[in-house]
This record gives structure tokens, C-alpha cells and sequence, in this order.
């Protein structure tokens, strides 16, 4: 007996199967296609010295890859209610909550709907004038490097100006008399 990956390899043309939406199961398992980026893609770079980058390292796929599909949830995902609506509140309660609202409502005050409270916070949005900050494409032992040499420079001149020849001659010891 054929099994149904058979089966479909058999009755669906392949060039019919890649204009149509059927589409066969991806590597390793997993249920989409892959969707993982190549090198010129990358956008996160590594520095490898020298004033060189390279694509950062790709990261391994995840181990539970094509065991279930899990369903798109929509675009706020929202908690259902656990017990009826007003359930803790007596009758007068529930009228004094009403009155208050309608309150506000004429007063002009917004009061969230359920849709509002229950959706995700959104995320911060970024500033649009934001630059990110060029990588230098040095490591970090150049930077260091770099760093105490400008540093190095900067107390010579210092040196230089106060005709010193050294830091031990710019820190004063207070003697007792």
C-alpha cells in the first residue's frame, strides 16, 4: 500500500504543485517553507577585525520543529471571560456601576471597551529621525587598543603643556612640618 506522500508525488505534477497552493512539507519537518536568511540578507554583522565584517552566525533550528501546527491567533490576542459578566456585583452595585458610566459618558470621559483592555500592550514605536551607530568592523581588543593610544596622546600633551615629564610630578604630596 502507497503512502499519502506517495500518493500525492504521483497525482500532482510538479509543475502544477509550484503554481498552486499546495505546497510540500519543508526541511527537517517543518511545516512552512524556510524561511531562514542568507549571508547577503543578514543584517546583524560580527567584526572580524581589521576594519572587516561578516554576517553574524545563523541560529539552529528549533527542536520541536513540524510536531504541531499551532493556529494564528488574531492580531490582540484576547482572554476569554472565566465566569459571567457582573457575577460578583448585587443588583444595587450593578446600578450604581451603571449610573457612574453613563456619568462619564455624558462628562465626555473615553472608558476603554472590552476589545482595549483585553489586546496587548503595543510595543514602543521608534523614533524616525533614529540613526544607528556605523560599526567600526573593529574587535573589541582593537577598540581597547585604540582607546589607550588616544588616551596615551592626550596625557602627553597634557605632560607637555605643564612641562612635566611624568604623572608622578603632577600629583602634589602635602608634607607635614
Amino acid at each position: 500500500m502507497k503512502s499519502f506522500q506517495q500518493f500525492m508525488l504521483e497525482v500532482y505534477d510538479p509543475e502544477i504543485q509550484g503554481r498552486s497552493q499546495i505546497t510540500k512539507q519543508g526541511e527537517g519537518g517543518r511545516i512552512g517553507r524556510k524561511r531562514k536568511q542568507t549571508d547577503a540578507e543578514k543584517k546583524r554583522v560580527k567584526a572580524v577585525g581589521g576594519g572587516k565584517t561578516t554576517p553574524a552566525k545563523t541560529y539552529k533550528d528549533k527542536s520541536d520543529i513540524g510536531i504541531t501546527n499551532r493556529k494564528r491567533s488574531p492580531a490582540g490576542r484576547q482572554q476569554q471571560p472565566t465566569q459571567d459578566k457582573g457575577v460578583k456585583l448585587s443588583a444595587r452595585e450593578q446600578q450604581r456601576k451603571a449610573a457612574q458610566e453613563r456619568r462619564a459618558a455624558k462628562s465626555g470621559a473615553k472608558t476603554k471597551s472590552a476589545d482595549e483592555l483585553l489586546a496587548k500592550k503595543t510595543k514602543k514605536s521608534v523614533d524616525p529621525n533614529y540613526k544607528p551607530v556605523k560599526a567600526s568592523g573593529l574587535t573589541t581588543k582593537e577598540r581597547k587598543s585604540l582607546y589607550k593610544k588616544g588616551e596615551r596622546a592626550l596625557r602627553d600633551i597634557r605632560l607637555k603643556n605643564l612641562g612635566k615629564k611624568s604623572e608622578k610630578e603632577l600629583t602634589h604630596k602635602v608634607t607635614s612640618k
